[in-house]
């Protein structure tokens, strides 16, 4: 195992190009750049929008864009991470006011804040949601989307959806969730990378019935352009303070389950979702993780761990890449720390009880990802009636 990660970090000494193909695609325009299509609609109306760092029109954020235009903007939702995508993993988030508009903001993350979260959408016409996310079932925004839906369709409201690229949006893989383990880090019976944008995710939601007693959302959709699930889509703004970049969000679907053991992927450093190791491990590379506002409290902070760099894999190879356990698997064997190497949360992140029992039995990432196949293929069939974009 220690040899294949070896083989695979001498990638670092290969450059890899984008294809040609895809350096004379025409520009992708997100949902909220296509102005045209949705200010008419809107203007006139009571607007509450889901938004954080990554809601920019340009280089101009969309709630200043509205302003500016003299949209009637009741209130901002923050999602985890807040409205400008500075607080840590788990960090309550907390009602606020924006300095620049004074505009109310209203936290979906953490606290007892319902009746504000409901008073909000029954003082709305229309909840807009104009938010990046990186298309794993872990990664919070989706479920923040599926909550305001639920409070749509409660309160006859209308969501739009500024639909914006998935940028793993070129596969699907991973176990379906048994919902049996549904949690703040998996909502919805479905694959770890599912596939798909929020636009489509939230046509799915609607369809399949995945809303409370079975209601429907109004649900309005304006498309991103020039985009299709094949198209690579550099995030122009970090989604959230841990994944700074391409690498790390392609890293993201292979090593987010490090959160439920005690190894650290890099929390408190220069390198999240990029690195990872734990003192008791051994390895080519060593780093301490410590305090800082992105990981307050990171795993094994200020301890020394020993482990690997997984930084300088070029993204172009990553991005061929599916779900890999080998990571995992190599830490577990590595650490030598048995029963405790495991913690409950683990299983909310890969959301199958089958895949720490195979790791234990000494199992490869092979054997287990066969394991899912079967759920890959049902979910691409589910899916199919709700895609926006050409697959």
């Amino acid at each position: 195992m220690k040899n294949r990660i070896l083989a695979i970090l001498a990638i670092t000494l290969i450059a890899t190009a984008i294809p040609f193909s895809i350096i004379r695609a025409q520009r992708i325009m997100t949902g909220a750049e296509q102005t045209e299509r949705y200010t008419d609609k809107i203007r006139g109306k009571k607007i509450a929008i889901l938004a954080n760092q990554t809601s920019t029109i340009g280089n101009r954020h969309i709630v200043d864009s509205l302003y500016a235009l003299n949209m009637d903007i009741t209130g901002i939702f923050a999602p985890e991470h807040g409205f400008r995508g500075d607080e840590g993993a788990g960090e309550v988030i907390k009602n606020n006011t924006d300095t620049r508009t004074g505009i109310k903001i209203v936290s979906m993350y953490g606290g007892k804040n319902e009746e504000l979260i409901n008073s909000t959408v029954r003082n709305s016409d229309i909840v807009i949601v104009d938010i990046q996310d990186v298309g794993t079932r872990f990664y919070t925004y989706y479920i923040t989307m599926l909550k305001l839906m639920n409070k749509c369709a409660t309160y006859g409201k209308t969501m739009m959806i500024l639909d914006r690229p998935n940028p793993t949006g070129h596969y699907v893989d991973g176990p379906i969730l048994n919902m049996k383990y549904k949690s703040g880090v998996g909502a919805l019976p479905i694959p770890i990378v599912h596939g798909m944008t929020l636009g489509e995710l939230a046509g799915m939601i609607n369809g399949e019935g995945w809303l409370k007693d079975g209601k429907k959302c109004q649900l309005e959709v304006i498309t991103c352009k020039n985009y299709t699930h094949r198209s690579f889509y550099k995030l122009p703004v970090p989604p959230s303070p841990n994944l700074p970049d391409m690498t790390a969000i392609y890293l993201y679907p292979s090593i987010c389950y490090f959160e439920g053991t005690p190894v650290s992927l890099g929390r408190g450093t220069d390198k999240p979702f990029k690195v990872y190791g734990h003192p008791a491990m051994t390895g080519p590379y060593s780093f301490t993780p410590h305090s800082m506002k992105s990981a307050p409290n990171p795993p094994c902070k200020d301890k020394l761990c020993h482990g690997y760099d997984l930084s300088g894999i070029p993204a172009g190879k990553l991005r061929e890449m599916k779900i890999d356990l080998s990571y995992v698997i190599e830490a577990y064997n590595n650490s030598k720390l048995g029963d405790k190497f495991f913690t409950s949360f683990f299983e909310l992140l890969v959301g199958v009880d089958y895949v720490r029992t195979m790791i234990k039995e000494g199992k490869s990432a092979e054997e287990i990802s066969r394991m899912w196949q079967d759920d890959v293929a049902r979910f691409k069939e589910q899916r199919r009636p709700y895609l926006l974009y050409e697959e």
